[in-house]
Order: structure tokens, then sequence, then C-alpha cells
């Protein structure tokens, strides 16, 4: 038997994803929380899985550093993100921090369970959607991988930064990107400002040119 938590704040969400787990004999989903936090708390008490399947954006504490603290502290649980993110900054942050397989949420039922059959006997699975966005990048700059940690570095951006980043290139409001990270319009405003200033433009679509132009961005 294979035993999970799952960490997820949409109800919508959580309740396919114990449907179809629960239909199966070998599957036991044994506990379940809306952030890390929960999920740290429920490991503390003892009820600690061979698995965790986790969403990245979650208040209080996301799933990356869910990912990490988790790594740390209960080193033999195995992790497995489901996110509706499936650009390569999350995906290679998410493994770099501990993560051992990364499925989007539009993944099929049979792809999700075997993903988590193979996670749990050590292995490591990347759903077909983001192999195919890896292989189309490193077709397109066989350098990207490396490019974006190294860059990030340079500048000095965070994970939250670049989190900013990218929902600003997709046309959100600071507005509507504080409801998406769970933060405060001012929080957000700031994230732009030393965006901006750490890459040296004058306005968001220099920004947006400039993380096109050296990798930041798809």
């Amino acid at each position: 038997m294979i035993k999970i938590v799952i960490a997820e704040d949409h109800l919508v969400v959580l309740n396919g994803v114990k449907l179809l787990l629960e239909s199966q004999s070998d599957l036991e989903v044994i506990d379940q929380g809306a952030n890390g936090n929960e999920v740290l708390e429920i490991m503390s008490k003892g009820n600690i899985p061979d698995v965790l399947i986790t969403d990245i954006n979650m208040a209080d504490m996301d799933g990356l550093e869910l990912i990490s603290k988790v790594k740390v502290e209960y080193p033999t649980v195995r992790i497995i993100v489901l996110s509706m993110l499936n650009n390569l900054q999350h995906v290679l942050q998410a493994f770099k921090n501990g993560a051992n397989g990364y499925l989007v949420k539009n993944v099929g039922y049979e792809e999700m369970l075997y993903a988590i059959r193979h996670v749990a006997k050590g292995g490591q699975f990347i759903s077909e959607e983001i192999g195919g966005i890896m292989l189309d990048t490193l077709q397109k700059s066989p350098s990207a991988f490396l490019n974006i940690e190294q860059i990030m570095e340079k500048m000095g951006l965070s994970e939250r930064e670049m989190e900013v980043l990218e929902l600003i290139g997709e046309g959100y409001t600071n507005m509507q990107i504080a409801d998406k990270l769970f933060l405060s319009k001012r929080t957000v405003e700031g994230h732009r400002q030393n965006l901006l200033e750490k890459t040296g433009v004058k306005n968001t679509a220099a920004l947006i040119k400039y993380a096109i132009r050296t990798g930041l961005m798809q």
C-alpha cells in the first residue's frame, strides 16, 4: 500500500485527485493540507506518507518551500508536484529543491497513477507535456536550462521575483498577481520595482523584452 498526503488548497482539484487515488487498491490518501504549514504539522504528528503530492501556489507556505523542508526533515518521503504551472523555471526549481516528479493539472488519470507508483519505487517522472516543453526548449537553445539559473544568480533574483516576472509577462495587473500569489498589492509593486532595478530597465515593456532576450522568460 502506497500512503499519500496531498497539499492542495483548491477543493475541486483535491476532491478529484482523492477520488481517483482512493479507487485504487494499492493507494491510500492518509491526510491532506491546504498549505505547507498544515502538511508539516500533519507529518510532525507521525502521519508520514510514502508520497507527498503538492501544488506550488499555496498561501502561508508554497510548494517549493514545502519540498525543501520535507527533504530535510523527512528525506525518505518521495515528492510529486501537481501544478497548473508548466514553465521550466518552476520545474527546474522544484527538482532542485528535492522533488521527484512534476505533473501538470491537465494530466491524464493513467499518467498520474503511473507517476505515483513509479516515484514511490524510487524513480523520477515528468509529465508528457513538461517533457515536450523541455525538448522544444533544448532544440531551440541547448544552454537554456543553465542560462536561467545563471542569470537568476547573477542578477540576484529571488524565486518570488521570478514568479512575479512570469505573471507580468502574461499581462496580469499588480492586483491580479497579488491574488494569484496570495500577496498584498504593495508587496507585488515592490517586487516589480526590484525587477526594474535589478535588470536596469525603465518600464514593464522593456522588462519583458529584456527577460525574453536573456532567456529568463520563454
